[in-house]
């Protein structure tokens, strides 16, 4: 009776305590604005929200956040809609530098501008 008791609360004790959420990573940068991200064993092409770069300025774009963002590097996505299979998203990089926006730190470095509507 006793070990039933103790296995029915720490049953009741793993429902209640708060699981870790485990962040994405990036897998790569494929361009000023679009990103590969994996969540375990799906990997996701995402499409950084509200902000447009240039084509002259995709390639400088493209390096200022793989500078930003090594790979492995852990985020949080902030899903905004999809086209045509590529999520649309805000990125948040997590780590020991603290969190960074991306859309809005790309756009204040001045390789990006806001997107209208956002």
């Amino acid at each position: 009776m006793r070990s039933w008791v103790l296995a029915a609360l720490a049953g009741f004790w793993l429902l209640l305590s708060p699981l870790t959420a485990n962040a994405a990573e990036v897998l790569q940068v494929r361009s000023g604005t679009l990103l590969q991200i994996g969540d375990h064993n799906r990997t996701y092409t995402v499409r950084l929200a509200c902000v447009a770069v240039a084509d002259s300025d995709q390639a400088q774009a493209a390096g200022w956040l793989r500078q930003q963002l090594p790979r492995r590097s852990k985020v949080n996505l902030r899903p905004r809609g999809s086209d045509d299979g590529i999520l649309i998203a805000g990125i948040e990089r997590q780590g020991s530098q603290g969190s960074l926006d991306l859309g809005s730190a790309l756009i204040e470095a001045g390789l990006a501008t806001p997107s209208p509507g956002c």
